[in-house]
């Protein structure tokens, strides 16, 4: 294999559109891409891997919780799990985790749900002084007492499945730190460069299968280079909150500059990647907040 995650988009044959079998997916990919030590080479080599958005954004997903959590099993899947009913913020989450790492209460929308080995949730394990919760994060596995109940296929990217996830006094590992400021909220950058990584890692496949000219795939790569260089460095930073808001800008750009090549692409890659355009606008408020409170803490 090519030291060089360059050299391997450009040369490597790409595998397989692969299936909805996502545990052996996960370890075909881990197989392919086992030289390469940056997760985030590992999530372009998903994407470069994948058929479609949706199982681009699963490789990226996946790459992005194993660089949050180094500790997690490398042939085991894993979700997040942060999101209630009132939603992700810290004030409003009613899960709740002992001191022993025994954790009750519903997610409402987790990732991968019924195909996950391993939950990453974000609980409630006590109040601070001035009233506001303090939030740990537990390695829950897949057992008798955590029920999962599949959602229904979203409208783009229907291959991600996803689910609520109910832990009824469930056992499970804490992990050290604040489970907010050390993993909830990195991880929400964390995922965004792996997924981002793993879709210009599908569009350097599209562009070599349709033979593209050199110059976009040049682009794509030059892209994907500036995001290996903004995930060298600390998710917490506000210059990289920055820097990524520009780099989702380049990306919108380039994808209304490939769009007079997508024409003699195979009819069914172009049916999905227009179905699943809307995914990479997920949290796009969230991140715009983010940039903006970034740009605020350096004034």
């Amino acid at each position: 294999m090519n030291s060089s995650v360059f050299d391997f988009l450009l040369t490597a044959a790409p595998a397989d559109p692969v299936s909805a079998e996502f545990a052996a997916d996960w370890v075909r990919h881990r197989a392919r891409s086992h030289d390469f030590a940056s997760s985030l080479d590992r999530a372009a080599i998903a994407g470069f891997d994948s058929a479609g958005t949706g199982l681009a954004f699963l490789g990226g997903y996946q790459e992005a919780l194993h660089a949050l959590v180094p500790s997690l099993d490398s042939a085991e899947l894993s979700s997040m799990c942060a999101t209630e009913a009132a939603g992700a913020r810290p004030s409003t989450m009613t899960t709740a985790v002992t001191a022993d790492g025994v954790v009750s209460g519903t997610k409402s929308f987790a990732t991968l749900g019924a195909f996950a080995d391993r939950f990453l949730v974000i609980a409630r394990s006590g109040t601070q002084p001035d009233g506001r919760p303090m939030l740990r994060a537990v390695l829950v596995p897949a057992g008798a007492r955590v029920a999962v109940t599949p959602l229904p296929a979203l409208p783009f990217a229907p291959e991600i499945p996803h689910a609520t996830v109910t832990f009824d006094a469930a056992p499970g590992a804490l992990l050290p730190g604040d489970g907010y400021t050390d993993f909830l909220k990195p991880f929400r950058t964390v995922e965004d460069l792996h997924v981002v990584a793993a879709v210009l890692g599908q569009l350097v496949r599209v562009a070599r299968l349709a033979q593209w000219p050199a110059e976009p795939v040049e682009q794509l790569l030059a892209l994907f280079a500036g995001v290996r260089g903004v995930g060298a460095e600390d998710p917490s930073s506000p210059g990289v909150h920055i820097a990524l808001g520009g780099l989702f800008a380049r990306l919108t750009a380039l994808r209304a500059e490939l769009e007079p090549l997508w024409a003699p692409v195979d009819p069914e890659v172009r049916r999905r990647w227009e179905r699943d355009a809307p995914l990479l606008g997920v949290a796009g408020k969230v991140r715009a907040a983010r940039l903006a409170t970034a740009w605020r803490a350096l004034a």
